[in-house]
């Protein structure tokens, strides 16, 4: 019991260190010994709660989006709106993890098979919630059709991401908002 209280004591330091060398120092400085100092720990016990520091890292996004989500439990009772509000508020409430999220997709995904098979797996969830949701406000509407819509209405979000993270000035919650309407 206790060696179990220990590991899990340990893995929690590790997020937290991750969450922190990130909001501070972006992924550049987010690395593997800057974690393990942080956390106050070895590599050999990061190592056996996490596979790479991508790992990590990418669990501390999960966190960040799974505090924004409107279904948590998903049950079905979440609305594109509710979606899109879900976005805009991790976005805009967690800018450093929404630019290291974007920054691990593109270039993780590009180039780390693993990293590219969560990447797509997650939009792919993503597509689904909202397609799902959108039918639920629709039963009518045509299934195709509406996986298209949502893949545009994904595209357009993770643009207007992209943009607000690269243009302090751009008015990404108020431009993401007009999606809802």
């Amino acid at each position: 019991m206790g060696r179990n209280q220990s590991g899990i004591r340990t893995r929690q330091r590790i997020i937290d260190a991750t969450r922190a060398l990130l909001a501070e120092s972006g992924l550049d400085g987010t690395t593997l010994a800057a974690i393990c100092d942080r956390a106050e720990i070895r590599a050999g016990s990061f190592y056996n709660l996490f596979d790479s520091k991508e790992d990590a890292v990418l669990l501390v996004v999960r966190e960040a989006i799974d505090a924004v989500d409107p279904d948590p439990a998903h049950v079905g009772t979440d609305t594109v709106a509710d979606l899109i509000g879900a976005y805009i508020k991790f976005v805009t409430g967690e800018p450093a993890i929404a630019r290291i999220y974007l920054q691990v997709a593109v270039n993780g995904g590009m180039s780390d098979k693993p990293i590219h098979d969560r990447v797509i797996a997650h939009h792919q969830r993503r597509l689904e919630r909202f397609r799902d949701a959108a039918l639920r406000a629709d039963p009518t509407a045509d299934p195709e059709r509406v996986t298209l819509d949502t893949e545009i209405l994904l595209a357009t979000l993770h643009g207007l991401a992209f943009r607000s993270l690269l243009d302090d000035e751009f008015d990404f919650s108020g431009t993401a908002s007009e999606l809802i309407t």
